[in-house]
Order: structure tokens, then sequence, then C-alpha cells
């Protein structure tokens, strides 16, 4: 059975380049169109930003990676209450779907931050073509109340997220998922009456917060290509990289 790359969380210092005036932070624009999509081409735009100039701003944040979680690992039963319609969701609302997304985010991680709105763009497009899509939050409201499911709501308002974007209180669905990082990917397939199966456990692309990169999303849009039109996922898959789930204190580990 093959297994997903995944390796320990380490602690690093994150240097952003931003203008003197903060409100100008996200003055990037899109451009040129790549497309990679074997069932249409997905339209993404490549952002470029404007040059590092003037102050730099030092972030500290662990930088975890997601860990090795063997591909064919069977979806794990979650019954969880999404905060914006406060209708609770359980796996067997996507029982009729032949591939399940399910990604781990929150609110205020600088690497979810990052792609809002692209996951949101890239779920969109893919639930159009039979996609089913589901987000979570594990993250201790004690330690991080600003994760919490008020304010769940509001971003799911703020970036119009196409999918239920669910709250795990208890943590215990993070912890049967084998969950250790915002964001992070699992990508089920469903062969007929079997149980969903993980195929995919990766990064969403190249681009992070601190560098140059574009954001694209061509890992995971890849691994949907190959799920939605039957064919092999690679095994070898990056992880992806993110803040830690803020677990309870009582929950550590």
């Amino acid at each position: 059975m093959a297994v997903a790359a995944g390796r320990a969380t380490t602690a690093g210092v994150r240097l952003l380049s931003v203008p003197r005036t903060l409100p100008a932070i996200r003055t990037s624009s899109f451009v040129t169109t790549l497309s990679f999509s074997k069932l249409g081409s997905f339209p993404w735009r490549v952002r470029s930003t404007e040059p590092a100039r003037k102050k730099l701003l030092v972030i500290r944040a662990a930088r975890t990676e997601s860990q090795g979680v063997s591909l064919g690992f069977r979806a794990p039963n979650f019954q969880l209450p999404e905060p914006l319609t406060g209708k609770t969701w359980t796996l067997e609302d996507f029982e009729s779907y032949p591939a399940l997304l399910v990604m781990f985010i929150c609110n205020h991680c600088p690497f979810v931050k990052h792609l809002k709105k692209d996951i949101a763009k890239l779920s969109n497009f893919y639930m159009k073509k039979g996609l089913a899509v589901v987000a979570i939050s594990s993250n201790s409201v004690a330690t991080h109340p600003q994760d919490g499911p008020q304010f769940m709501a509001e971003d799911a308002k703020l970036y119009n997220y196409p999918f239920p974007y669910l709250y795990d209180e208890t943590q215990d669905v993070a912890r049967d998922f084998g969950a250790v990082c915002t964001p992070e990917f699992f990508l089920f397939k469903k062969d007929g009456r079997r149980p969903f199966e993980l195929v995919y456990h990766g990064q969403f692309d190249d681009s992070r917060p601190s560098n140059s990169v574009p954001v694209t999303g061509r890992d995971l849009s890849l691994a949907i290509d190959s799920v939605l039109s039957g064919q092999p996922v690679p095994s070898v898959q990056k992880p992806s990289v993110g803040c830690s789930i803020k677990w309870h204190p009582q929950k550590s580990w």
C-alpha cells in the first residue's frame, strides 16, 4: 500500500515583504491563465505580486506538514454542524458522489488565508463536475477564539464558500482523519457501493505566503482530474504545509 509523504513539525521564522501602508498588502492582480485539466481545462489565473519594498514583517509560527496517512484509508464517519446554516452534516450525505474532498482549514492561519479565494474557486469548478467537497475547522476556541463558529460563518459568507464549512468542537474528527495542519487535503474516491478510500493526501500547490510562487492549485487539481476521469493518482505526493491544528490544551499531541 502506498503512503503519502510526510514529515514532523518544525518551527521557523517567515519573512514577508509588505508595503508601508497596511491596506496595500493585498494589491496583487490576476494575469495570465493556466489550463491543465483533462476535464475541460480549469482556468487558473496566476497571481503576481508587487516587488518587495519598504519594510519587512517578521512572522513567527509553527510550521507543520501533513503526516503519512496510508492511501486506501477509508473515510471516517462524522456528524458535524455547519455554523452558517445550523445544518448537521454526516459522511452519508456524500455517499452518492464518486469522489469527496475533505479539507481541514481555519480562519486565522496565514497558510489558509493565502489560499482561501483559490480554494473556493477550485471547489466551485469541480463541484460542477461531480466532486463533493466539505471543509472542517477543528481548532480550539479556548486558545484561538477567532476560529470559533460565529467567525466561521462570517468567513463562509465573505469568501462565498460553495461547500459546507463544519465545526469539529471536540476535535475527534480531526483525530479520526489523522489531520495535523491547516490547510490539509484528503481526496477520497468511491467505486460503487465501496466506502470512500483515500487516493490523495498532499498539497494544494507549491505556493506559500512567503514565496513568490503563484497560486495555481496544480497538485490538487491534477489529482481530482485523475479521480474523476477514472485514472490512477500518483502515490508520490508532496505534503501540505501549514499551521498546526490548535488542540485543546488537554488534547495536545
